[in-house]
């Protein structure tokens, strides 16, 4: 059983520990929270198992990693605090440890990230011994190993077109959503996640990632951005009233050009409310998809949608990038020591994982 740390207990750790103690290769050690109210909780309540882990929350960084876990799921958020969260992450790989995260997204497309970010994760290789992968749902395997398996269904493909069509209102972030994202927001407010050249820098690597696997040459990444107002206020359950004229629904793409023309293209249909932007794609229920579009001969279409914590959508995305990360963690153990990404790192079946109780493994 290889000693796993999940540090960080939002919406990502929570779907993390419930992820590492189903794994059956994988043992629960222990979990870091920087909320002292959540300090000495167990993780079974932190992790919404409806049972106890007999594991208390710790904020002791260095006692923890002084364990010499096999492996550390960091499931804090990176938005908002990308030089803390890769301050973390190098001090688990310097303590040895194997660490999957999806909170750096330079690092995604890890052969292209910036020099300032790759070369500290390969000296802390270096000295430590341990590895790093980073990996989400969008960017994550909804444009990389999803769209790259359903490529080879096709005879002739002329574009693919990865897509995310979400409600953020089931989105249990508030400063993501208004600030990052803006919704809520004057229309003059330029939101941080779609300022120019962001999204390259956020989508960019899966553009380049999924160029390589298919053996073409990009002419150069563009974006489009397109940006709708609210009709109506509107309310929502988890962050409030959204008013009338402010930001409702944002729309933009990140296109790989080759030959002149968009043919490997991530697209972002976003709302706060359903009533906003009807003219542009809409989910099939309404509230959030992952859809891949493999425009050729034959024209295959794939949509995904998951769910957890009671029908929500968003922590059902949430929890399917943890899936993808807890599953390469053993395979990550018996691998060299190094920097991987997505094309490196199999998508792996779920061997071991059909359990009797839902949520718990049987003895």
């Amino acid at each position: 059983m290889l000693s796993t740390i999940v540090w960080g207990t939002g919406n990502v750790g929570r779907a993390a520990i419930r992820a590492v103690e189903a794994h059956p290769a994988l043992k629960l050690a222990a979990v870091l929270v920087h909320n002292p109210d959540k300090v000495g909780r167990d993780a079974g309540d932190l992790g919404d198992l409806g049972h106890k882990l007999g594991i208390a929350a710790t904020d002791d960084i260095d006692a923890v990693l002084a364990g010499g876990p096999h492996a550390v799921v960091y499931a804090a958020s990176g938005d908002i605090r990308p030089d803390e969260a890769l301050a973390d992450i190098i001090r688990a790989i310097r303590a040895g440890a194997v660490v999957v995260t999806p909170s750096l997204y330079a690092l995604y497309d890890q052969r292209g990230a910036p020099p300032e970010l790759r070369e500290p994760v390969l000296a802390a290789i270096a000295d430590g011994g341990g590895s790093l992968f980073v990996s989400g749902v969008d960017p994550g395997w909804g444009n990389d190993v999803l769209p790259l398996l359903i490529s080879g269904l096709g005879t002739v493909v002329d574009v693919i077109r990865c897509q995310e069509i979400f409600d953020y209102s089931t989105y249990d972030q508030p400063d993501s959503v208004r600030y990052l994202v803006g919704m809520g927001q004057p229309m003059d407010y330029e939101p941080p996640m779609t300022a120019p050249t962001v999204p390259t820098m956020v989508w960019g690597g899966q553009i380049r990632l999924m160029a390589r696997a298919l053996g073409v040459e990009l002419d150069e990444i563009r974006e489009t951005l397109d940006r709708r107002a609210l009709d109506a206020t509107v309310s929502t359950a988890t962050m409030g009233e959204f008013e009338a004229g402010t930001q409702g629904a944002v729309r933009f793409e990140v296109q790989g050009i080759v030959e002149g023309e968009p043919r490997i293209v991530i697209e972002h249909v976003t709302r706060i409310h359903a009533s906003c932007a009807q003219d542009w794609p809409m989910p099939p229920d309404g509230v959030g998809a992952h859809r891949v579009v493999i425009e050729g001969r034959p024209r295959i279409e794939v949509t995904v949608e998951a769910t957890d914590e009671g029908g929500n959508r968003s922590a059902g995305g949430n929890a399917t990038a943890v899936g993808r990360l807890v599953s390469a963690i053993d395979w990550l153990v018996d691998a060299a020591p190094g920097l991987y990404d997505a094309l490196d790192v199999p998508l792996r079946p779920a061997v071991g994982k059909l359990v009797g109780k839902l949520g718990r493994r049987e003895p």
